[in-house]
């Protein structure tokens, strides 16, 4: 095919996809995408001008360590304004030219302008008027004098990024234009990190039921087998793994985000796990190896083993990141900084076992580097408890990848680096489904993202696994996923498919399941006891006014949303069923606690850690 060709029918198809309803329901849904998601397709033009004095300077010279905080200084601006910004490069060598005909890898992403900026994304970026005097001039430095008059002066500014350890080393770039038509003024010059192959991120998750094994997970530089050593002397060695920009999806000759402009180098994910633990008790562990540096020595906790008396969980969704700095990137998660610092109080008053997240994980969608930060983000807690997840769209879905729907959601990494980072106890590759039973609870945890249709490998494993349960041993049986089956949020892209709800929904009455956990939605809702889009039972007010729906007469579950944990919150409509009990459109976590006759269930809000919704399943 032509270039015209080629151009034209790439103007043709940003055009039917800008006058759907469906693309603006999407812009509708998906806020945390910022212009800056979509540069890499403007035009890189040349900045007007030239201008001798412009110079940029970093806080430091010397190698970075594994986290800071990195000031970057402009001065020499003649005419400072609002459309000035600095981007973080990293790999430093990568091109900060245009890419040719490159617009049809960049539709699937939402941005439908015509012309690609850099043929790699920056990892972040921040406009010089995030310095309150730099457009006023405040700093002000004179450049020509005649005689005791200054005839040129220039203004200056600065701003602040945190810089986590990456591995590749990284430079700031100063542009003009904005994001909209942004041309090159200055680069820094390359700083790299101390130590690329630092062991880092590690993350803890449940291998089995026994409370007696533990896998550690962690990213370092270097491919060589490392080790954990933990408890009285004890030691294990890693398994070493990665992912390459062939493993990522495409569609055809295009592209995906996660093969193009987002990847980066992940380095090497390391696993070991950890035996001859007791359930429900405290070690600590380092990880690491003499030759690239141990980690700091850490704490964590056992979870309690399969039939015993009680376990106590914290469980969300759709959280992914946000920066720490002033920055933006792509795809930011607004509530996501104060829910982990909640969790992080939390965690470090109450006697919590394990945290569930159920899908939508760290909204990286391609863009490789963003798994990092998300990681670096919940390694405060994630180091400490077990770790547990479920897949969800922005993980798994690619066009011809396998996926029941044919959205661009992953980006293209079709749950390869979802499976690197966290590895749980499923079946086989790209079989994300899992049962696991911590305390007097059994969780079985699916794939709302692969077929869940009658006689699909899923379908007779979710089956087996209900079957299975020994409610003498586990008296509560919870289901999780990502996409809900009752939602009060409508829109042109459903939030609920009914054909995933026909399908599996009377394998959960059949089985009796307690309580069903989904996210997709970003809110909070409760329902009734319910079964076919109708209330079996309702609960009644119990000790201290609170909701308590007694299964000791077993009707139907009871489904709760958690998708509140950081991606920006879903409204709720005026009107709503008789069957949405509980709604709050508020950033926050649920906590369970749960006995052998009584699950208790909360949300909390993290910015006050008020309890906001509290209910009571007995027996």
């Amino acid at each position: 095919m032509d270039l015209w060709k080629l151009l034209f029918l790439s103007s043709l198809l940003s055009s039917l996809v800008i006058a759907s309803p469906l693309y603006h329901d999407y812009l509708k849904h998906h806020e945390g995408v910022s212009k800056f998601r979509l540069i890499n397709r403007r035009s890189l033009i040349d900045c007007p001008g030239n201008n001798p004095y412009i110079s940029m300077n970093v806080s430091t010279t010397s190698p970075l360590p594994n986290e800071s905080f990195i000031t970057v200084t402009v001065d020499g601006i003649l005419h400072p304004d609002k459309l000035q910004w600095i981007a973080m490069i990293s790999p430093s060598n990568v091109s900060v030219s245009g890419c040719p005909l490159s617009s049809f890898n960049y539709i699937q992403t939402g941005d439908l302008s015509r012309l690609p900026l850099l043929c790699h994304y920056p990892v972040k970026a921040q406009f010089l008027s995030k310095d309150p005097l730099y457009l006023n001039c405040t700093k002000k430095t004179c450049q020509k004098k005649l005689g005791n008059d200054c005839i040129i002066h220039t203004c200056g500014g600065s701003v602040n990024f945190h810089v986590i350890n990456i591995r590749t080393e990284i430079e700031f770039v100063l542009f003009g234009g904005g994001f909209e038509a942004p041309c090159v003024l200055k680069r820094t010059s390359p700083i790299r990190f101390a130590n690329p192959s630092a062991p880092l991120y590690g993350h803890l998750s449940s291998i089995d039921s026994s409370g007696t094994s533990m896998r550690l997970t962690w990213v370092s530089g270097d491919k060589r087998p490392q080790q954990v050593q933990y408890g009285d002397g004890k030691s294990s060695p890693s398994v070493v793994t990665t992912f390459t920009k062939e493993d990522m999806c495409s569609f055809g000759q295009v592209q995906s985000p996660a093969q193009d402009f987002g990847w980066h180098d992940p380095g090497y994910i390391h696993s070991a796990i950890m035996t001859g633990l007791q359930p429900s008790s405290s070690y600590s562990y380092r990880y690491g190896s003499d030759l690239v540096g141990w980690s700091n020595m850490t704490q964590f906790k056992t979870p309690p083993a399969s039939g015993s008396d009680e376990l106590r969980f914290i469980v969300y969704g759709d959280m992914g990141k946000a920066p720490l700095d002033p920055s933006v990137e792509h795809y930011i998660q607004p509530g996501s900084i104060s829910v982990t610092s909640a969790i992080n109080k939390v965690l470090a008053v109450n006697n919590i076992d394990s945290v569930f997240h159920i899908g939508d994980i760290s909204y990286a969608t391609g863009f490789l580097a963003q798994w990092e930060y998300f990681l670096d983000l919940i390694e405060p807690f994630a180091s400490r408890i077990s770790y547990m997840t479920a897949i969800g769209n922005h993980e798994r879905d690619y066009a011809k990848s396998g996926s029941v729907y044919q959205t661009p959601d992953s980006g293209g990494e079709c749950g390869v680096p979802y499976e690197a980072y966290f590895q749980m106890p499923i079946p086989r590759k790209d079989e994300p489904w899992y049962s696991i039973e911590k305390g007097p609870v059994h969780f079985t945890v699916i794939s709302t993202e692969h077929s869940w249709s009658p006689n699909s490998t899923q379908y007779k494993w979710i089956e087996a696994d209900l079957q299975s349960v020994n409610r003498t041993r586990t008296p509560w049986l919870i289901f999780a996923g990502h996409r809900p089956m009752y939602s009060s949020v409508h829109s042109l892209i459903p939030s609920v498919d009914n054909k995933f709800r026909e399908s599996v929904e009377p394998l959960l009455l059949k089985y009796k399941v307690d309580l069903v956990l989904f996210g997709h939605v970003h809110n909070y809702e409760r329902t009734c006891a319910i079964y076919q889009d109708q209330c079996k039972s309702v609960p009644r007010k119990g000790k201290g006014g609170i909701d308590t729906y007694n299964n000791s007469n077993y009707t139907a579950p009871v489904h709760v949303i958690v998708g509140m944990a950081g991606f920006s919150l879903d409204k709720f409509p005026s009107n709503v069923k008789g069957w949405s009990l509980a709604r709050y459109a508020e950033f926050g976590f649920a906590r369970a606690s749960a006995t052998r006759n009584n699950l208790q269930f909360e949300l909390v809000n993290s910015t006050t850690l008020e309890v906001r919704d509290k209910f009571r399943i007995t027996k």
